[in-house]
């Protein structure tokens, strides 16, 4: 086991240095000298993939439409978890409406999106002539 002192990850060397050590770490005990450091390891990758490799979530339209593919959801099923007709449900899904507080309230943890996700700015359809 590498035994050198623990530093912030600069560099993607740093970076696969940390993870060749995690791998050599993964499954040590949790309060032992190895499972504390895996633990600090961990802390320090998440932080440089956070800043370097981050993924943005989806665009919220996109996100619901794939979870609704995903759980095998129509329309009807999102109109009845939202409260609201097919005509509201098409306009939303449609970018005609924006999404409410409201509305993402319900979505996200009914279809396990996050609320970050949802709130996201996106592009509404504009008004056709």
């Amino acid at each position: 086991m590498v035994s050198h002192e623990l530093r912030p990850l600069r560099t993607e060397a740093d970076h696969a240095a940390a993870l060749a050590e995690v791998r050599e770490l993964w499954g040590a005990d949790p309060g032992t000298e190895a499972g504390d450091r895996l633990d600090l390891l961990l802390v320090l990758v998440d932080a440089y993939e956070n800043d370097h490799h981050a993924i943005e979530p989806p665009e919220p339209i996109e996100a619901i439409k794939q979870r609704m593919d995903d759980l095998g959801m129509t329309r009807a099923d999102l109109g009845g978890l939202l409260g609201a007709d097919s005509g509201r449900v098409s306009e939303v899904l449609n970018r005609r409406r924006p999404l409410t507080i409201g509305m993402i309230r319900k979505l996200a943890p009914a279809l396990g999106l996050s609320e970050r996700c949802l709130v996201q700015p996106y592009e509404l359809a504009r008004e056709r002539a």
